[in-house]
């Protein structure tokens, strides 16, 4: 769990920014969206196929790209 200790001469909002960088790096607040709501494994398969094929059709899509300038 991210935590802070306001250090001497250190403003709210210098110890809030370095406490909200923490969170984003340890993925606190995605985590607690994804907890949120219970979601059934059929919705979660669902999910990563298309996040796969959205990965790939970018992959596609960059590798076209790079080869239309050769």
């Amino acid at each position: 769990m991210p935590g802070v200790k306001v250090r001497e001469g250190e403003s709210f909002e210098e110890a809030y920014r370095r406490f909200k960088k923490q969170t984003d790096r340890n993925l606190v607040v995605t985590e607690c969206r994804a907890r949120r709501f219970f979601e059934p494994k059929t919705e979660k398969r669902k999910k990563q196929k298309i996040n796969a094929r959205k990965k790939m059709l970018k992959r596609l899509y960059m590798l076209r790209r790079y080869e239309s300038r050769l």
